[in-house]
């Protein structure tokens, strides 16, 4: 899917974290990936990519309405040997810090 592709159902579809997730999945983004200190590692293959072996293909941010806490940012990724998959990672104060190590160093980012 191609990234103006994914801005076009981010405009038309994408309002909640699960519902992107479910246009994700849709769309061939069906691994979850879990940031870890040794790199990303898939759920589904139980592989681990450096930095370097990911693209950041789109991320989606949802603000909480009512409370800035619950505020989150999903990543849609492609890893160098054609796995892609989704990483959700709370927003500001309540992010993860393996996550934000993690996506400083990726490379590639489109949106």
């Amino acid at each position: 899917m191609e990234n103006t592709e994914l801005e076009n159902l981010e405009k038309e579809h994408m309002t909640t974290l699960v519902s992107c997730i479910n246009k994700l999945e849709q769309a061939g983004y069906v691994a979850q990936f879990k940031a870890m200190p040794e790199g990303l590692m898939s759920l589904t293959s139980q592989k681990t990519f450096t930095p370097a072996q990911v693209k950041i293909v789109h991320f989606f941010r949802f603000e909480g309405e009512s409370d800035p806490s619950d505020s989150s940012i999903l990543y849609a990724l492609e890893a160098w040997d054609g796995e892609k998959g989704t990483l959700v990672d709370g927003y500001g104060k309540e992010s993860d810090l393996h996550i934000t190590a993690f996506i400083k160093q990726v490379n590639e980012m489109q949106k």
